[in-house]
């Protein structure tokens, strides 16, 4: 019999549910040296089917020396490890095959059930994994009530409930910052005078918005630029009533809100021509969710100093969601990815600005101000 009528039979066999002469066929072409990686996945199957776990992962391993990411080769050893009770081992081969899946649409029916079962297996393997951490650390004294908040956040992380969040500004990245999604406001000392006006500030917003005048939505085309697909580009649902924009007042806030621009005088604004300061009322709508993005560069914060909020707003940033609270600042990294929503039937504002980071010291300032106001010298149409 020929090779190829060995592995002709070999098929046969395995198809007629005969595993012990599929399993002899194919490993006769082993022998002769002719054993393709596809015939290699079909000897892992025939031995596993007779219980033999030790030649299927010889097999795979064969599959795997030639195509290191074969989605079939991997599921299988992740198949047989979590069988043998090692979750670990499982998870890796699991974890490889998902990452490097093809998009849905391009998955055949049998692939697609194969992935579906290697990462729901992944997922009950985690599980187990975040128990297991949660006894052992209760055993040593460290109780869930106890953890600390990012010690909490890397557990999460490591067990799979979070991913990682890292800064990803769209035009501008300064490196060596750190990778913190909110700052505590009692770390900011101008932040009590500044909510000192509040009760100022908001009796402004309120003028303004009786007055129906100014509002923007916060999403606009710049001309001769690309439109880059913003979900609520030109949508009025979030809007935003200009106080500081491009560097300077605008005139309708000295006239309607000059309270609120002198307490703005209290925070670390950035003074860069043509660019900063920037600040402006978000105005949320109702049942609206501004999707996930990221802002343009990392070398400022975002400060909201929320003012009129209704029940059912939330903040994500990174892994963080927080509700959002009528006089609670908040002050995080928008270069991080973040989202938010107003999941009520009523309106909700922010007095939004930017702020200098604060690890960024007089020099870098200075440095940073004449390289932004280079770049925004730099010719254009």
């Amino acid at each position: 019999m020929t090779i190829e009528a060995q592995a002709q039979a070999g098929v046969a066999a395995w198809q007629r549910g005969d595993a012990a002469t599929a399993r002899a066929m194919f490993e006769a072409v082993v022998a002769a040296g002719r054993a393709t990686p596809q015939l290699w996945l079909l000897l892992a199957q025939a031995c596993t089917a007779l219980n033999d776990d030790p030649g299927a992962h010889i097999a795979l391993d064969q599959v795997l020396g030639i195509d290191r990411r074969n989605l079939f080769a991997l599921m299988m050893k992740g198949d047989l490890l979590a069988t043998a009770g090692d979750d670990r081992g499982a998870a890796g081969f699991y974890g490889l095959a998902l990452a490097n899946a093809p998009p849905p649409a391009e998955r055949s029916p049998d692939l697609a059930a194969r992935l579906d079962r290697a990462a729901a297996a992944t997922a009950a393997m985690q599980t187990r994994f975040a128990a297991h951490l949660d006894t052992q650390l209760d055993h040593r004294g460290i109780a869930a009530d106890t953890r600390p908040p990012r010690f909490v956040e890397a557990l999460d992380i490591l067990t799979g409930a979070k991913t990682v969040y890292v800064q990803q500004p769209t035009s501008f990245y300064y490196p060596g910052l750190p990778q913190r999604q909110f700052y505590d406001p009692a770390a900011f000392d101008w932040i009590p005078a500044l909510l000192a006006a509040a009760p100022t500030i908001r009796a402004e917003l309120d003028q303004i918005l009786a007055g129906g005048d100014g509002l923007r939505p916060y999403v606009e085309a710049t001309p001769g630029r690309p439109n880059r697909g913003h979900a609520l580009l030109g949508d009025p649902s979030w809007s935003a009533w200009h106080l500081l924009q491009a560097g300077d007042a605008l005139a309708k806030a000295r006239h309607h809100a000059p309270l609120t621009l002198a307490a703005l005088e209290l925070a670390p604004l950035p003074r860069i021509s043509g660019r900063s300061p920037m600040a402006l009322f978000s105005v949320l709508r109702p049942r609206t969710h501004i999707p996930p993005h990221t802002g343009m560069l990392n070398t400022r914060l975002i400060c909201h100093i929320p003012l009129i909020v209704p029940d059912g707003c939330r903040l994500r940033v990174g892994n963080d969601t927080r509700a959002v609270v009528a006089g609670q600042p908040m002050i995080f990294d928008d270069s991080i990815e973040h989202e938010a929503w107003n999941d009520s039937d009523e309106t909700r504002v922010v007095l939004l600005f930017e702020i200098w980071r604060p690890e960024l010291d007089a020099a870098e300032r200075d440095a940073l101000t004449a390289l932004f106001e280079a770049i925004g010298d730099y010719p254009s149409a």
